[in-house]
């Protein structure tokens, strides 16, 4: 007997949930059908790979083995069958992840950009944590990711291209109290007032290493955009290390002031990042590439018009403009 992609498909979720009932609910099949299924596999592997402990399961050591590949084997067998329909589709179809920074500020420009260049191209992204990129990549949950980079920087299974360098400055209102300081006694106060951001906080070890030498840690705001978190600051209500080429023209109307803290503007760079050796789709590649060329990042930084995304139930899409 030889073990079958549904029976690693129930592992893999036993072995993720912790329990047969879960693992049953979410494919939607009865409890002894799993039973049955890992009874199988057990028996083809010649290792119990689980035992019953405090309610849930506990994996033996065949059984973590098994469970650092099977969710991998499992996402590589959807992504053959999706590739295998698509075959007759040249320009074919892509599943984008974007970390929130991206997506709000960039995502929107870049795809509209690669389908007016790719003709029936369709392209779905969703927005996912940066930390859990590189994992959600190797088991083909997404054919590419764009934003923040994979960690760890030299994952062994992806190609990280950079595209796309930003500067971030620290702003507030102009009749915030830190607009008229600078030097030491700027410095001295950013601790004390209070910091907005993204859903993505403070994240980035560039910027960890700045905030590093601060007196103490500022009170943070998380707010579920840089949009909303600008708008809080805009009105006086605190500071923000904003995209400079997003809030530049507010600087030159005087909308916003720019605080002169040092170590600021700090840099950062948006990549884009693929499976490696061969196994990315033609598509996700094309996107790769078109994301670094200078049409493309000059559609995403042009100042003006919509740039970000349009939620749809509970999936992110592309909002598309012409």
């Amino acid at each position: 007997m030889s073990m079958t992609l549904n029976q690693l498909k129930a592992f893999a979720l036993v072995a993720r949930l912790g329990s047969l009932r879960a693992a049953a609910a979410e494919l939607a099949v009865s409890e002894p059908a799993v039973s049955a299924a890992l009874a199988a596999l057990r028996q083809d592997l010649g290792d119990p790979l689980f035992v019953r402990a405090g309610g849930g399961i506990a994996l033996t050591p065949g059984g973590r083995a098994l469970a650092a590949h099977a969710q991998e084997i499992v996402g590589l067998a959807d992504h053959v069958r999706r590739e295998v329909a698509q075959a007759e589709a040249a320009s074919g179809s892509l599943r984008v992840l974007a970390t929130a920074d991206f997506a709000e500020h960039a995502a929107g420009r870049l795809v509209d950009y690669y389908t007016r260049r790719v003709p029936g191209a369709t392209v779905d992204v969703v927005v996912e944590p940066a930390a859990d990129m590189a994992a959600l990549l190797a088991n083909h949950a997404y054919d590419i990711a764009l934003g923040s980079r994979p960690q760890p920087p030299q994952h062994p299974a992806l190609e990280a291209v950079p595209f796309l360098r930003y500067q971030r400055v620290l702003v507030a209102s102009p009749g915030h109290p830190l607009a008229r300081l600078e030097g030491a006694a700027l410095a001295g106060q950013l601790p004390d007032h209070r910091w907005f951001t993204g859903p993505a906080g403070l994240d980035g070890l560039d910027l960890q290493r700045w905030l590093g030498p601060l007196p103490g840690p500022p009170e943070t705001i998380e707010m579920s955009s840089e949009t909303s978190a600008l708008a809080a600051v805009r009105s006086g209500e605190g500071i923000m290390l904003a995209l400079e080429h997003i809030v530049r023209s507010e600087l030159v109307d005087g909308l916003l002031a720019r605080l002169p803290a040092a170590g600021t503007p700090l840099p950062g760079l948006w990549w884009a990042s693929t499976l490696d050796h061969g196994r990315a789709t033609a598509a996700a590649r094309t996107l790769q590439r078109i994301a670094g060329t200078a049409q493309a990042t000059a559609a995403m930084v042009a100042p003006g018009g919509p740039r970000g995304l349009a939620r749809r139930g509970s999936k992110v899409h592309v909002a598309l403009w012409s």
